[in-house]
């Protein structure tokens, strides 16, 4: 069976319990498998009266919903090929890809998202809203067609760095492989219990992983909620009560900023015990030898501050899973010092969002888990991750020589720094294209360094380390509140020391701007438009490096 074929199977067995759930002012709003599965079919049954034909391609363009969920499982129930497009993406953007993919009809949930991309585009395919799609019976056999290994399911569109974004294609035997992985892996998490699993869901479903953590929960004995206001995440997340859910590392890191934020308005004995509380923690991990005050502080913060912390969070959790970008290895050991797993995956949209994953039972902190049963890896003479196995995708949307290079040799080439230890467990170090070589001629991974200052600096949003064909390395450093130069040179300063010359940073400037997805400075899912920033502080960067550095 297909993994959709599971899906379908899988709602009818759960016809009169909660399957998916959206919060709306403090609120609950279920359905259950069976009216899950009826508005499927309201929605395929208007596809057909639109005359669609088996490939044809649909774009969807609404923020995450019951209805989003509906729609895109009678996309390809209909053997239609849906392409998941994000609402926050700039409208220039979004026709592009539109254009790139040049579906046959767009499904939206309202005129005001779409009506800025017609503007652009007026000869944009004929626009189906939600409130219509959704409108008719849902009398029919309910099956959904049946697809091939090779059949195109979606189109998702990588986030773009650099360069124009590119749309990787998922067969369907990529989904109904990737489903397999995740779902032992969550066995092994979660163990035989009668009850469903409690997902919580707040990044859009146009990104890999969270469409593919979508199909999962959908596949198995869960419930899934979704956030639809990010700025209320934490009432969500407690009236949600989650098992799990995945994240992104700027996430994490802005949790922990705030926690610790409150624990140093508590007074200075409440940070004196929580400081030493974490460098019991931190030290062991190193392999260090724990001080008894530190670990008499870790016992009573054991007791006293973190179950009332981790009830902040999410009473219930049994793990943090995070991906799509490098966490700092502070920041991980910072929620298991809670009580919390962080478990790491690593992938890219081209590899169905997952090449490894954090085995639950072992966790290394720093490294993003083993390579899934069935996924070959390697790192080439240049030190480039290479990958190959079912979850790699069989070419980016009629773009064959694009294709043709990214699967070089028959491995996909990842662009991914790294290594692998004894153990088999992977740890990224780098991206090649990020790589900044200095003009002595030393080549630098920017990541390693951006972390550390970024765990040095928790006032900072963001980090960017540059210094390509320069003397020395510099960091712009974004405060949205400002903060006084001596505290970033001290910060700076406890991340050179014990570097070698060329990987200290000699230079800073502070941009009181955030870098965000809206002034173009973020991509979709949070990664930093490295080119971007360059190009909108270069002045400032010159003047920096024509002064001499600290």
């Amino acid at each position: 069976m297909t993994f959709l074929e599971n899906i379908f199977d899988r709602l009818q067995s759960a016809a009169g319990v909660s399957v998916v759930r959206e919060i709306h002012g403090g609120q609950i709003v279920s359905i259950t498998g069976a009216g899950l599965l009826a508005m499927v079919q309201q929605a395929r049954n208007f596809l057909v009266s639109q005359g669609l034909k088996r490939g044809d391609r649909c774009a969807l363009f609404a923020p995450n919903s019951i209805r989003w969920i509906a729609m895109d499982l009678a996309l390809m129930a209909e053997g239609l090929i849906a392409v998941p497009l994000n609402t926050r993406q700039a409208p220039a953007e979004l026709a592009a890809m539109i254009n790139d993919c040049t579906p046959a009809q767009i499904c939206c949930s309202d005129s005001t998202l779409i009506s800025e991309v017609q503007k652009l585009w007026p000869a944009a395919p004929p626009v189906a809203f939600f409130d219509r799609v959704f409108l008719g019976d849902a009398k029919s056999s309910g099956k959904p067609l049946h697809h091939n290994n090779s059949d195109a399911v979606t189109i998702i569109y990588t986030s773009g760095t650099s360069g124009e974004p590119k749309g990787v294609v998922f067969n369907a035997a990529n989904v109904t492989f990737m489903l397999g992985c995740t779902n032992q892996r969550l066995d092994l998490l979660m163990g035989s219990r009668p009850e469903p699993d409690r997902v919580f869901q707040y990044a859009p479903f146009c990104f890999a992983a969270a469409w593919i953590l979508l199909l999962t929960s959908l596949s198995r004995n869960s419930v899934l909620t979704l956030s639809t206001d990010l700025t209320r995440l934490s009432d969500e997340l407690k009236l949600a009560a989650p098992d799990y859910f995945v994240n992104v590392p700027m996430f994490l890191e802005r949790v922990r900023a705030k926690i610790e934020d409150s624990v140093r308005k508590r007074g200075r004995l409440a940070s004196l015990v929580f400081a030493r509380a974490r460098r019991a923690c931190f030290e062991s991990h190193g392999g260090g030898r724990r001080r008894l005050l530190d670990s008499l502080s870790l016992s009573l913060a054991n007791s006293v501050m973190f179950p009332s912390i981790r009830k902040g969070i999410g009473p219930d959790l049994k793990a943090l899973i995070c991906g799509s970008a490098p966490l700092a290895v502070e920041t991980q050991l910072f929620f298991m010092m809670l009580g919390i797993p962080v478990l790491q995956v690593y992938g890219l949209t081209e590899t169905t969002a997952i090449c490894t994953m954090d085995d639950p039972r072992h966790v290394a902190p720093g490294h993003v888990g083993p390579a899934v049963p069935g996924i070959e890896m390697m790192v080439s003479d240049t030190g480039e991750i290479l990958v190959r196995g079912p979850n790699i995708f069989p070419g980016y949307w009629q773009r064959p020589a694009e294709t043709a290079k990214a699967l070089e040799g028959g491995w996909f080439h990842t662009g991914d720094q790294g290594e692998v230890d004894k153990s088999g467990n992977w740890r990224i170090t780098g991206r090649l294209k990020n790589l900044i070589v200095l003009n002595s001629g030393h080549n630098i991974a920017p990541e390693p360094l951006e972390q550390a200052l970024a765990a040095s600096l928790p006032e900072a949003q963001h980090v960017l380390l540059i210094g390509n064909r320069r003397n020395f390395l510099a960091a712009v450093v974004a405060i949205t509140d400002g903060l006084p130069a001596p505290r970033v040179q001290a910060a700076i300063d406890a991340v050179n020391a014990g570097s070698p010359h060329y990987k200290q940073i000699r230079a800073f400037h502070v941009v009181c701007e955030p870098f965000t997805m809206e002034n173009d400075l973020l991509t979709a899912n949070g990664k930093l438009k490295r080119d971007a920033i360059l190009a909108r502080f270069a002045a400032d960067i010159e003047r920096m490096y024509r002064k001499k550095p600290a």
